[in-house]
């Protein structure tokens, strides 16, 4: 077997390895009482390990049928500011709305900038060249969208795109365990606990960051680091932090 055989077949496997170890990790985080926000960071961060991209982020509707962002491969303000903008203009907002995905987007190209102006120059600004957005949808269940974003402009096969939305389908199938098909209102609820939980984590990486004279993506970590070290709910660790109850240096040294 040549070498550059070799290299393929062994890049072949350990990507087959982190491709099982996601969807077992999932499948572990899905019990009865899993955190939505923990579980759609984790994605998140599996999405950029095995999809190759740059940034990734987890949209969900709240209980005005209006996208927020719930979760993100990286707390970047950039980033975030680009996935915040989609809940007024961009690829996010028509995927939900239509549940129909929009793949191998070219920021540079007329459709982006004929449909999205706003998104697309914020989008370039930040350092991308293509996008695909892809939907959180169960039959006629739409509760979101996961978005991707690419610096390379690189277009995504078929193989990756039907990964992706596999990827997709899994948080889907995830959030809506947890609920009654005929309780629609519970739906919402859960939903908006998620996106309340997110606010907690963003202001609990604030405190931090700046006690800490730190990054944001520093403090998340030793956050989240020490909710799974004391198995506790990252969302309850973040309202403690907030709240002064917690000894930060304690986090930071664990």
């Amino acid at each position: 077997m040549s070498r550059k055989m070799t290299r393929e077949v062994s890049g072949d496997t350990s990507r087959e390895r982190r491709l099982a170890e996601a969807f077992v990790e999932m499948a572990d985080s899905v019990t009865e009482d899993f955190e939505v926000v923990e579980f759609l960071q984790s994605l998140a961060v599996r999405c950029v390990e095995l999809l190759g991209v740059s940034a990734v982020g987890v949209l969900l509707a709240d209980s005005q049928d209006e996208l927020k962002l719930v979760a993100a491969s990286g707390e970047h303000a950039w980033v975030l500011d680009l996935f915040a903008l989609q809940q007024e203009e961009g690829p996010s907002l028509d995927c939900y709305r239509s549940g129909t995905a929009y793949t191998n987007i070219a920021l540079t190209g007329l459709e982006a900038n004929t449909a999205w102006p706003q998104f697309a120059a914020q989008a370039k600004e930040a350092g991308y060249t293509m996008t695909q957005v892809l939907p959180l949808r169960q039959g006629d269940q739409a509760v979101g969208t996961l978005n991707l974003f690419q610096a390379r402009p690189q277009v995504m096969g078929p193989d990756e795109i039907a990964l992706a939305q596999a990827l997709a389908d899994v948080a889907t199938i995830a959030i809506l365990q947890r609920r009654s098909l005929e309780q629609s209102e519970t739906e919402r609820g859960q939903l908006q606990e998620a996106l309340v939980s997110r606010i907690a984590i963003e202001q609990a990486k604030g405190v931090l960051a700046e006690r800490w004279k730190c990054t944001v993506d520093e403090a998340f970590a030793a956050l989240r680091r020490h909710a799974r070290a004391n198995r506790l709910r990252l969302a309850d660790c973040a309202r403690q932090v907030v709240a002064g109850e917690f000894d930060t240096e304690g986090i930071r040294r664990g």
